[in-house]
């Protein structure tokens, strides 16, 4: 990293994958916003420096909080929008509001650079044609040039398949200078190879077996709705592609098997073992070292719904390269 470090501000900052990235990458953030007490919880106890806004983005007045303007940048890991064709809840619509009121605060704010991060249809797919289009008239009155893409987490040294729809916008005089970040040139690691060694933590002697047959990227790690169900790696399809590498994705495991364990890869899915919310970390790229407060599904949920901190990194060393 090279130049003064960087200010930033985050809303909808959940776990902190996005803003751990973007503190590899130089930014220090003046405030990080959310709403969720599991989730503020997390931030406080691993950043005891950070100023944690445990408050609505839609009810935030930066206003109220003048140390947030002409900051460097403002970083957004929203929540899954939906199509306008597709929204008929209250916490479909929620979402959309959250995108803009993210769109609506750069005005407030003034940052020099804005980073979005959401669903990969929000940048190609028509349905959300008309929202891109509202984006793009606001940020472009307040004098922004907008850069869109879809990267890959799995281009970023991580064993999941995990599209990332990402919206870059910056005034014109460092738009010129922006580069989006290049693939990682190593091989991409398969789920044996992420995680064999934390299935073989308890002296399961089959892990090198199973991670054999785990050969290949997992899919992408979801957190579902806050409001229902427990703790499960995704759908039905999702759960099929996990049996496949011999995993159970019906619910997160407690712990890992132990040396009385046999594995049959043949047997049911019931048998099979389940990732616990450390693998799943793992899988997302989150360093040991990070602490996730809660029990075991508002853990893996914030795991859920994080941004991964290797492709935050990446993106922020591009943006800090431009701004400098």
């Amino acid at each position: 990293m090279l130049g003064p470090r960087l200010t930033s501000l985050e809303v909808c900052a959940g776990a902190g994958g996005l803003a751990q990235g973007l503190e590899m990458a130089g930014f220090d953030p003046v405030a990080l916003i959310e709403n969720n007490a599991h989730c503020c919880a997390t931030l406080r106890a691993n950043r005891l420096g950070w100023r944690v806004l445990e408050t609505d983005l839609l009810s935030f007045d930066p206003a109220e909080h003048t140390y947030v303007y002409d900051i460097d940048l403002l970083s957004a890991g929203l929540p899954r929008v939906k199509s306008p064709a597709s929204v008929r809840r209250t916490e479909d619509e929620y979402e959309r509001g959250l995108l803009e009121a993210t769109v609506w605060l750069v005005a407030g704010v003034r940052p020099r650079a804005v980073l979005i991060e959401n669903v990969p249809a929000l940048v190609s797919d028509d349905a959300f044609t008309g929202l891109r289009e509202f984006v793009r008239a606001e940020l472009e009155h307040l004098g922004y040039v907008l850069r869109w893409n879809i990267l890959n987490a799995g281009d970023f040294g991580l064993a999941q398949d995990r599209k990332v729809g990402v919206l870059v916008a910056l005034h014109s005089d460092a738009a010129d200078a922006f580069r989006w970040p290049e693939p990682n040139p190593e091989p991409r690691p398969t789920v044996g190879t992420a995680l064999w060694k934390s299935m073989a933590a308890r002296g399961w002697r089959g892990a090198a077996q199973w991670a054999a047959q785990a050969d290949r990227l997992a899919p992408a790690i979801v957190g579902g709705s806050e409001n229902r169900g427990g703790a499960d790696l995704g759908p039905t399809g999702t759960k099929k592609a996990w049996a496949r590498m011999g995993i159970n994705g019906g619910s997160i495991g407690d712990q890992v098997p132990g040396p009385e364990y046999r594995w049959d890869p043949a047997g049911p899915v019931a048998g099979l073992p389940k990732l616990t919310v450390e693998q799943v970390a793992i899988l997302q790229g989150f360093p040991a070292n990070w602490h996730l407060q809660g029990g075991k599904t508002a853990r893996y949920r914030q795991l859920g719904h994080a941004s991964p901190p290797p492709v935050a990194r990446a993106l922020g060393e591009s943006i800090a390269a431009a701004l400098r």
